[in-house]
């Protein structure tokens, strides 16, 4: 199992996490600010962090800067927040985050997004040693998901569909033309099954329908491949 440091202002936040984690097996240290997850990140070498943004003296995306600066940044970094937006979590995720959890945390989300930041971390070393990478790409559905719609594969293995986008685009723009690119991608995997494309990117269908549609993503295109 894993040594994970948890840290978070909230004595809550932290007694509910390490109960959960002990309970999957791991070994938690707690740290409510910084400074301590400062000293807990040089005297334990965690596995894997899961980090608050909004603590009292120093924020965590301010840490997480800290740690990626000075080369600290050799384990992944899962991000938690209850008043986190879009802008919030693609910061994080350019500077080197896994995913971004948002309070309040369920179960699901908090043990499906630390076995996605340990595998893919455990795979990366394997073939590379570790890295400073960012570890996933995130769209903006599951950076506000807990990373339900993570790429399924590690970023340094070529991912079928992958393709450039144009940065220079408006952000609104530059996001709805990879949204568009990830669900097209997901639809072709899935052979059109809105079942398993909403499984496997986290979404409702109800939700799933409405953004494809949003997206101008043609849906009749898969089904008829499914008859063909």
């Amino acid at each position: 199992m894993a040594n994970i440091l948890v840290v978070d202002d909230e004595l809550g936040i932290r007694d509910l996490l390490s109960e959960i984690l002990n309970d999957e097996g791991h070994n938690v240290e707690l740290a409510e600010n910084a400074a301590q997850a400062r000293a807990a990140r040089l005297r334990d070498r965690p596995d894997l962090v899961l980090l608050d943004i909004w603590m009292p003296d120093t924020d965590g995306v301010t840490l997480l800067k800290e740690w990626a600066s000075s080369g600290l940044l050799t384990m992944p970094v899962i991000m938690m927040s209850g008043h986190a937006t879009v802008d919030t979590a693609v910061e994080a995720t350019r500077i080197g985050a896994q995913s971004f959890l948002e309070k309040p945390i369920t179960l699901q989300k908090l043990l499906k997004a630390v076995e996605q930041g340990l595998a893919r971390d455990l795979h990366r070393k394997s073939l590379n040693g570790p890295s400073t990478a960012p570890a996933a790409e995130l769209t903006v559905e599951s950076s506000m998901t807990g990373g339900m719609g993570l790429l399924a594969t590690p970023p340094d293995l070529p991912t079928p569909g992958r393709q450039s986008f144009d940065l220079s685009l408006p952000l609104r723009e530059a996001r709805d033309e990879f949204e568009k690119a990830y669900f097209e991608f997901h639809l072709a995997q899935e052979n059109g099954s809105m079942t398993r494309v909403a499984e496997k990117t986290g979404l409702e269908r109800t939700h799933l329908y409405r953004k494809l549609k949003q997206l101008g993503i043609d849906l009749s295109r898969g089904k008829r491949q499914n008859s063909a």
